[in-house]
């Protein structure tokens, strides 16, 4: 308990005080993302006051999460386990990708950033890995990070050959960093939704250590490979995104950008694998999901009828474009997305008391 609560705590700190220090080093080479504007009938909302602001600000939270996931360890005199460098890995991969999507829109001023086949390929290799990788190095008891059962809140009869596994993987990496990155579009949105997504892994994950079959075969013992390690794990990126936070909340002194939402949605769903809480997810990332399926939904709608059913997707862009506050939608989207993980909370928690 303790490592977890001093991740997270390191991670906060580093995120909070080293926020400022790559805001200022931004402003003083003027790396700032170009800002979409209306042109050629297309109407999108009115965010030049946005301009010149820095970007690029995802790398102050995944290095917050890596000096407070490693101190944590090295102060507590603690190793890092697999399922912990995995989940890292996932992290950092995917905001590889992303610094390279917000390298051309900083520093090309492209404000469509790389193309979206090559986003995908980027990520496609980075679940791909991942997902062949979790599936290896069992431990004494022959636990795997990722199991080949689709889980709810715990492992389902429901087990995939270990090719369709590692398709699985891919296609629920895949869909939570492009939620992300589709919600991160107004300030502290997407950031503050993460830390409710984060919070909840921290309590399972501390919960899974004290149910853990390794204990001792108990009434509904649950077995996951080094629970401890993932609410540490989770406790750095909630700790980071909060850190993080008090500079994006509007108005936001600093863009996460694909930087941050691409390796937060991998952290998500490194979380969702290896928690075994992989269908969970449709709450825990509930806004997420709303989020995408608002996208779909207009795509959908136009291409079968030519109609859109939003003004502009994604939803908070809709709203936007019908006068709503910036300030008031991100409110209104965090209680959403606060009573979709409180629910999914509760049907966690529900397992365990059922007589």
């Amino acid at each position: 308990m303790k490592l977890v609560v001093l991740s997270g705590g390191l991670a906060a700190l580093f995120s909070l005080l080293g926020t400022p220090l790559l805001i200022s080093l931004l402003r003083r080479r003027g790396y700032a993302q170009a800002i979409r504007e209306s042109a050629d009938g297309i109407n999108y909302p009115e965010h030049t006051g946005k301009r010149g602001t820095p970007s690029m600000g995802g790398l102050a939270i995944i290095i917050a999460v890596l000096l407070g996931y490693f101190l944590s360890h090295l102060i507590m005199w603690t190793a890092p386990t697999v399922t912990g460098y995995l989940a890292l890995y996932l992290m950092v991969a995917l905001g590889l990708v992303g610094m390279a999507d917000d390298y051309l829109k900083i520093f090309k001023q492209r404000s469509t950033g790389i193309r979206a086949r090559s986003k995908l390929l980027g990520q496609a290799i980075a679940a791909l890995s991942f997902g062949i990788l979790a599936t290896r190095y069992p431990d004494d008891m022959g636990n795997t990070p990722i199991t080949n059962a689709v889980s709810w809140v715990r492992d389902t009869s429901l087990v995939l050959p270990a090719a369709a596994v590692v398709l699985w993987i891919w296609f629920l990496v895949t869909a939570v960093t492009n939620g992300v990155n589709l919600t991160d579009g107004l300030d502290g949105l997407a950031t503050g939704t993460a830390v409710m997504s984060f919070a909840a892994y921290t309590v399972m994950s501390i919960w899974q250590y004290g149910q853990n079959c390794a204990f001792g075969e108990v009434a509904r013992c649950y077995t996951v490979r080094d629970p401890l390690d993932l609410g540490a794990f989770a406790a750095a990126c909630a700790g980071a995104c909060f850190g993080f936070l008090w500079w994006n909340a509007s108005p936001a002194r600093i863009f996460m950008r694909d930087t941050g939402s691409l390796s937060l949605g991998g952290a998500i769903a490194a979380l969702a694998l290896m928690t075994r809480t992989e269908l969970l997810l449709i709450l825990i990332g509930g806004l997420f999901l709303i989020i995408t399926l608002s996208v779909i939904a207009q795509v959908g709608s136009f291409k079968l009828t030519g109609k859109r059913v939003l003004r502009m997707a994604p939803l908070h862009h809709h709203f936007e474009l019908l006068g709503w506050p910036e300030i008031l939608i991100v409110t209104r989207f965090w209680i959403i997305q606060g009573l979709l993980v409180a629910t999914a909370m509760a049907i966690f928690y529900a397992e365990w008391v059922k007589q």
